[in-house]
């Protein structure tokens, strides 16, 4: 695979930068989502979480009706939306109001997880059961309600010609298979679990039932990425990424970080052990570093699309890991 066949999209979780606010964050996300449409991006996509102290991101689809009106040329999509919490009938809905809106330009990202913790979980969806056989169902009766053979003779309002191009999200690889029986696209979030991966998108390809909406398969891989050209800066970057991780992992309070807040951290043995392996999660250097090692995951994955998810400490910090990048790929 060559490089200039390589494309990049984004995934944005619409991060609280540590002294900024949420308003900040989301208005951060439309400059974002401006400065990659004229980059030559392939998608956009936005993530749902709750309760959490340090993404804004937490309606996808109320998001996204704004980032399409500002954008021209990506397409824009949810990366994803967590069925376990929603109505599948309002899903669908919700996406065929954006298709009215936005024909042709319109990805519907879905993942079985409720983006954040049980008890938030309960809250969100008081009748969840977290049963894979639910999610399955869901995933045949929204497809039910794009094609308007929904038995019941329930409709999706608006009834539109077009329909969303449709994704199943997977970290552990479980997803691929439902991906591949409805006939769906397959991101693998690496930046998640950077382990069974391309095994994981190798299955899905393998074992791919081509539906109304996609006749061959379709797959991409999310990763954390940073670019600049100060290795400093990469430096300090690792660092608060590497505590993060830990963050999230020991599950306690997590908040924004600066390097400073972890510049001096001693860590114990089993938290550098932990860092060593979180550390693939991460790709992170300078432009030509990023080219290389971009270009042997997507061969790795045998795909051809790969999706960045950049959260930096500087706003501009992130905007130019994404200006360096196209540059670097050539991508307009």
């Amino acid at each position: 695979m060559s490089t200039n066949k390589i494309k990049l999209s984004v995934l944005d979780q619409s991060p609280i930068r540590k002294g900024a606010t949420a308003a900040q964050a989301i208005q951060e996300t439309i400059q974002l989502a401006k400065l990659t449409d004229t980059l030559g991006y392939t998608r956009f996509w936005v993530s749902e979480h709750h309760n959490m102290g340090i993404i804004a991101g937490s309606t996808p689809e109320v998001l996204l009706a704004h980032l399409a009106g500002e954008t021209k040329n990506m397409r824009m999509g949810a990366g994803g939306i967590m069925m376990p919490n929603h109505s599948t009938l309002k899903v669908a809905e919700n996406f065929r109001m954006l298709e009215a809106l936005f024909p042709g330009r319109i990805d519907l990202g879905m993942g079985r997880a409720p983006g954040t913790d049980r008890i938030t979980a309960s809250m969100l969806n008081p009748s969840n059961q977290f049963r894979e056989q639910d999610f399955v169902e869901q995933l045949a009766d929204l497809q039910s309600y794009f094609h308007d053979d929904y038995e019941g003779r329930i409709r999706a309002i608006p009834q539109v010609q077009t329909v969303p191009d449709m994704w199943l999200l997977s970290s552990s690889g479980q997803s691929g298979l439902f991906a591949a029986h409805f006939g769906m696209g397959f991101s693998f979030a690496h930046f998640i679990n950077p382990n069974g991966g391309p095994e994981s998108v190798k299955m899905y390809r393998d074992r791919f039932q081509p539906s109304d909406d996609l006749e061959q398969p379709q797959a991409n891989v999310a990763i954390f990425v940073f670019c600049s050209e100060d290795p400093e800066k990469v430096r300090q970057h690792e660092a608060v990424m590497n505590h993060r991780f830990l963050q999230f992992e020991k599950g306690g309070a997590i908040v924004p970080l600066s390097y400073d807040d972890v510049k001096d951290v001693q860590y114990t043995p089993a938290e550098e052990e932990r860092i060593r392996a979180n550390r693939y999660r991460v790709i992170a250097g300078s432009p030509t570093e990023l080219k290389l090692k971009l270009t042997w995951l997507a061969n790795d994955y045998g795909v051809d699309e790969i999706m960045l998810v950049t959260i930096t400490e500087s706003f501009e910090d992130r905007l130019e890991s994404y200006r360096l990048l196209a540059k670097q790929f050539e991508l307009i």
